[in-house]
């Protein structure tokens, strides 16, 4: 068949992926007989286009057509993450350069404003996904607020709370007050920070803080009992400098002799450390920062202002007291919020817990006994049981409106001190306790204009949604803490899969492999197993593949702040998507660095145009070749055999088993490694050259090897093998991409 010189993927990649589609090569069917392959793609944030890192998901696209080609069941199930805080973040900047913020809706309306805007953009990463030839199977797509998936993950608390596994309690949390929400200790970053250390008067003792304008939330000041310069002081009374308060100074062995003056002043409500040494000395506790990051209880001067305009406020006035004894430079770690980059503030509000030691048990036990593999095992098998054994209980409640809102109700009329944030009929804000709030506004007034609820930690709550229990009464308001992303997206082995009765569900769980990097291990993996084991008493998947992290030349992560992202689809569409592909496997060992470059792209392009004109010389003769009979048979009928036909039929034999036997141990950098140099050199540089003079005897070895080449190429480049095979001769029937895996 005529092909053309050389080979120009904007002129095939589209058309291929439509014939796959149209043919429904990508949607397997049950079969009870034969073991299906199966793999749930890591769901990206639906709306969010498609980063190098995304690219990677090209390890798994090699997995399904290696074990299409095997003639498996095969299901690679897509599916959109509505990725909670990170979504309601984009969308609040959106809001910002209208010179809005959430604050100025009620909940259920910006609900739905964030909705329509995720709509829009929900499907941005599908066609990128397309573009990059991954097979997945397009008509089981789920995403996560689905009301069958949300089903499940309600049904999910609700078991768990039946069996004493959720619990809600008022805990120290990293809370962020620019993104208003709590997150856990995984999704904070540290970062050394230069600032400065204040020496301060309290009277009896001198102290040493960071923080001076907590100074009205302080309980005690605490020195180590072995600290003799503080012997003659233990059990007498500090003052706090500017109310002139008295509180106890008490002993603690956790207190630090050499830093600072070795006193600390304690403050329960605003410092994790703090916290336990109160609850250690029933301490009272005393909040003077809101949800907000502004100042409370505190003197009127302070009042409402942002954390730093107080802290400034406060030092000025302790110097004007002659309580600011000196300063000096401080350098130590804080604490940031992953997203908005704002500090995060230690924080004690009540919050919903998962207890997670009883679901690491089955969780870790399952991969000692092999249940699950995970590859590389060396390093990360020890990382995943580092965290399990290590494992805190779970917070699930996260202060924000994008996403399912846990399904507790509160009932105001037996829990009137609850506080309510909402927006009146007149569109003002409102903000007190409901005690102080019903006389004037009635119930569907609060109801319909909500923004916010916080319940004291001893609120009586119930998970029915029509009426209180208790009173019957019908003024009840559901919880609006929302679920934590990773509480949905931990139990996407169930939800996509149609548990517990789907038919896909019964077929292909547990699923084959889990591909993901390391960096979310614990977030999604872990979660995975403990949430999957606890309700099927199955593992979700058998095997959980950590691929390599994509770098810069110099060995850097790609970000946007330092300029060195590569676009994946700006690639693709210079230079093929199959180079592309090529570029994230060739070379790169497991989980180790894949660095990406423009030229690494450009080679592989190159050789893809190789792998073309290989295939035109052997497709577009310029001899006839004589006859059946003249051929050399592939079989060994003949008895005289060419012994340069002899070697590359051998090595071609070689090469599939070498290649087979990377691709099932997850070696993908050999498996590519060996097609590419047995294609380039054995086949071309070798034996193509060495058959031009005896072109008629040889066709059919350069045939047989073409083919075989690219079945062995298919999974790693499937754009530019499927153009050549539907040009081999009596092939357009039967498109590459479900044709059979070579045998050895």
């Amino acid at each position: 068949m005529e092909m053309e010189k050389t080979y120009n993927h904007k002129n095939t990649e589209e058309a291929i992926y439509k014939m796959w589609e149209k043919g429904g090569f990508f949607t397997p069917k049950i079969e009870k007989s034969k073991k299906p392959f199966t793999i749930l793609l890591p769901l990206p944030n639906a709306n969010d286009p498609m980063h190098i890192g995304h690219a990677l998901f090209t390890i798994q696209d090699i997995l399904i057509r290696y074990h299409r080609m095997l003639g498996e069941p095969t299901l690679w199930l897509p599916g959109g993450d509505h990725a909670g805080i990170e979504t309601q973040y984009v969308f609040e900047k959106h809001l910002a350069k209208e010179g809005k913020s959430r604050f100025n809706y009620d909940s259920e309306t910006l609900y739905k404003m964030i909705s329509s805007f995720v709509e829009e953009n929900k499907d941005i990463n599908k066609s990128q996904m397309k573009q990059l030839g991954f097979s997945l199977d397009w008509t089981r797509y789920r995403y996560s607020l689905e009301p069958t998936i949300l089903e499940t993950v309600f049904d999910t608390f609700r078991e768990l709370y039946k069996d004493n596994l959720i619990y809600r309690n008022e805990k120290m949390v990293n809370f962020c007050p620019k993104c208003g929400t709590a997150f856990s200790d995984l999704e904070i970053n540290h970062q050394e920070k230069e600032d400065i250390l204040y020496y301060l008067d309290y009277g009896a003792i001198k102290i040493a803080t960071a923080r001076p304008e907590t100074i009205f939330a302080d309980a005690a000041v605490a020195v180590n009992p072995d600290d003799k310069r503080y012997k003659n002081i233990q059990n007498k009374k500090a003052v706090i400098p500017i109310i002139n308060k008295e509180i106890p100074i008490i002993t603690d062995k956790d207190i630090k002799v050499d830093f600072g003056t070795g006193a600390l002043k304690v403050t329960p409500a605003h410092d994790p450390v703090d916290y336990e040494i109160g609850q250690g000395h029933n301490l009272e506790v005393i909040k003077t920062i809101d949800r907000n990051g502004r100042m409370i209880n505190v003197p009127q001067r302070y009042l409402g202002l942002k954390i730093l305009r107080a802290r400034e406020a406060v030092v000025a006035d302790l110097e004007k007291e002659g309580k600011l004894v000196k300063t000096e430079p401080l350098k130590h770690a804080v604490s940031l919020c992953y997203k908005c980059g704002s500090p995060i503030e230690p924080f004690l509000i009540p919050q919903w817990f998962v207890k997670t030691k009883a679901l690491a048990k089955p969780a870790i036990q399952a991969v000692k006994e092999g249940k699950t593999k995970i590859v590389p095992k060396k390093r990360f098998e020890k990382m995943y049981f580092d965290w399990l054994e290590n494992v805190l209980d779970w917070n699930i409640s996260r202060q924000i409106v994008w996403g399912p809102r846990i399904p507790a109700w509160f009932c105001l009329d037996c829990n009137q001190n609850i506080e309510i944030n909402f927006i009146d009929e007149n569109g003002q804000k409102v903000f007190g306790e409901y005690k102080n709030l019903k006389e004037k506004y009635n119930f569907s007034e609060i109801e319909k204009g909500l923004q916010s609820l916080s319940a004291p930690v001893d609120a009586e709550y119930s998970l029915e949604s029509d009426g209180c229990p208790k009173c019957r009464g019908k003024n009840v308001l559901q919880e609006t803490d929302t679920f934590d992303t990773w509480f949905l997206s931990g139990q996407w082995p169930l939800t996509t899969l149609g548990y517990p009765n789907g038919r896909d569900f019964k077929y292909f769980y547990p699923t084959s492999v889990l591909d993901t990097m390391w960096d979310i291990l614990f977030f999604w993996v872990a979660r995975m197993m403990m949430l999957g084991l606890y309700r099927t008493g199955k593992v979700p998947f058998k095997t959980v593949h950590i691929h390599a992290r994509v770098v810069d030349k110099q060995g850097k992560k790609m970000s946007k702040s330092k300029g060195n992202v590569i676009g994946p689809i700006e690639m693709a569409e210079k230079y093929g998507a199959d180079a592309l592909r090529m570029s994230l496997v060739f070379g790169v060992a497991p989980a180790s660095d894949v660095v990406v470059s423009e030229d690494k792209i450009r080679a592989m392009r190159n050789f893809a145009n190789k792998v073309w004109n290989a295939s035109r010389f052997v497709l577009q003769r310029e001899t006839k070749v004589k006859s059946q009979e003249s051929r050399v048979k592939i079989e060994g009928k003949r008895s005289k055999v060419n012994e340069g036909d002899k070697w590359i039929i051998q090595e071609m034999g070689k090469t599939a088993v070498t290649v087979t036997r990377n691709l099932e141990k997850y070696r993908f950098d050999k498996a590519v490694e060996e097609i590419y140099h047995f294609f380039w050199h054995s086949f071309c540089d070798k034996y193509i050259e060495s058959v031009k003079d005896r072109r008629e005897d040889a066709q059919t070895v350069l045939e047989e090897v073409l083919e075989t080449s690219l079945k062995l190429l298919h999974p790693f480049m499937p754009f530019v093998t499927e153009e050549i095979w539907g040009k081999l001769p009596k092939k357009k029937d039967t498109p590459l991409i479900i044709s059979s895996w070579p045998s050895a």
